[in-house]
């Protein structure tokens, strides 16, 4: 990992810089299989599924058969530590149910607002080398909670033409109504455009590649919306003295074993620390199935020191982390100020982990900066918020002149005459 001593504010953008290929290096081939598949439908996607996951499938759909017999290789214990995560996940999301909100503007004037669920939801699962179960249940736990009436989950199959057990196991458990095999930039078009087998929806979440992020932000052009842009993982450490060089040493590998495009980043007030964290990762790696992956990662990853929490806080809000990791005696100053992160873990004891899997929280976030401005998934991500009103006689009286005088100084008489046709009737 590369050491940055006490970086001047002039250099952050380029220090700061993510791994990633610009949207121009992507968007070409986005754009070429979104009117293949919009054009071909299932033809299109079954001649991508060959190309890009080397499998020719005959079908598509997962069928209840398939599901029922493959969830049976899921292990009793994972199957448990799967449903605990789920009823975490439950906990959380259905706290952040609201109530109905009303009330009277003005006498004889009733407003309020109501959550109705987006009828047809597409989840994207990434696949590839680390088949995400846990990301279903981040996904189709709030869905389902919502009352999402179609969840459609699409995942790429593996070179055998199957899904994970776990995925289906989560899948099944969480009330997923249709599980399509297929994967990356035609599985967002499918659910763009829907096809033969595969359904339209209104909106899209998940996270995935560079090249899932591009198709999803094209989706929008459809007018699908989606959760957010959320591509490769990262994660940014702000530490001290005080703190655990091994632990942060293991959160910094367990997102750049993600994949080599992910980014991690310890911000230290502590030259010491920043040597004994180094020294950590190096010994940590060595042991790592999956080390090719996170050393390709690690080498686009910083340790940067500065000389105080306020100048590490202003470069971290500039940032704006997908993951925030405090290990800091200070902890209150960066809890209080922190303005851009997607979700934050406080404290040696909480690792980045526990939010990605069980802690209840949810781990689909905003990525590359965008939580400056980007929340993470949460259950209002599955509803719209709807508003209603209902004006009494009295009502259109109080407010009539209002709109009257409004409306003629915009030049909108047919908006004026709306209301005067009416307070006439009232007042003869």
């Amino acid at each position: 990992m590369q050491i940055i001593n006490r970086p001047n504010k002039k250099d952050w953008p380029d220090i700061l810089k993510r791994p990633t290929q610009t949207v121009g290096d992507i968007e070409a081939t986005v754009i070429q299989i979104f009117d293949d598949i919009r054009q071909k439908g299932d033809e299109a996607i079954k001649k991508y599924t060959l190309q890009f996951d080397g499998v020719d499938l005959e079908s598509n759909i997962v069928s209840i058969e398939e599901i029922q017999k493959t969830i049976k290789k899921v292990p009793e214990k994972l199957q448990n530590a799967i449903k605990q995560a789920k009823q975490n996940i439950e906990v959380f999301h259905k706290a952040q149910k609201t109530n109905r909100i009303a009330v009277e503007t003005t006498t004889g004037v009733q407003c309020w607002q109501e959550k109705r669920p987006i009828q047809k939801v597409g989840l994207y699962i990434p696949g590839g080398t680390a088949p995400l179960f846990s990301t279903v249940l981040m996904l189709a736990v709030p869905a389902q909670i919502a009352g999402c009436k179609e969840i459609v989950l699409c995942s790429p199959p593996n070179k055998q033409g199957k899904l994970a057990p776990e995925i289906l196991f989560a899948a099944q458990l969480c009330g997923v109504t249709k599980i399509i095999k297929v994967g990356g930039i035609q599985a967002i078009a499918a659910l763009t455009f829907g096809t033969e087998t595969i359904p339209q929806v209104y909106k899209i979440f998940g996270p995935g590649n560079q090249y899932v992020t591009v198709a999803k932000q094209l989706a929008t052009k459809y007018g699908v919306a989606i959760d957010m842009p959320a591509g490769p993982s990262e994660l940014l450490v702000v530490a001290d003295e005080t703190a655990n060089a091994s632990y942060i040493a293991s959160d910094l590998l367990s997102q750049a074993e993600h994949g080599t495009d992910s980014q991690v980043i310890l911000v230290a007030t502590s030259k010491d620390l920043i040597v004994k964290v180094s020294k950590e990762v190096e010994s940590q790696l060595n042991v790592l199935p999956r080390k090719a992956i996170a050393e390709k990662a690690i080498a686009n990853s910083k340790l940067i020191y500065v000389e105080n929490d306020a100048i590490a806080l202003e470069l971290i809000n500039e940032y704006g982390p997908e993951h925030f990791i405090i290990c800091s005696k200070n902890e209150d100053f960066y809890i209080d100020n922190i303005a851009n992160a997607g979700s934050v873990f406080i404290g040696d004891f909480t690792p980045e982990s526990a939010g990605d899997y069980a802690s209840g929280t949810n781990h689909t976030l905003p990525t590359n900066g965008f939580s400056k401005a980007y929340s993470g998934v949460n259950l209002d991500s599955f509803s719209k918020s709807m508003t209603f009103q209902k004006i009494s006689k009295e009502g259109i009286l109080n407010i009539g002149e209002t709109i009257e005088l409004m409306a003629e100084a915009e030049g909108l008489q047919a908006h004026k005459n709306a209301v005067s046709i009416r307070l006439k009737d009232l007042k003869n």
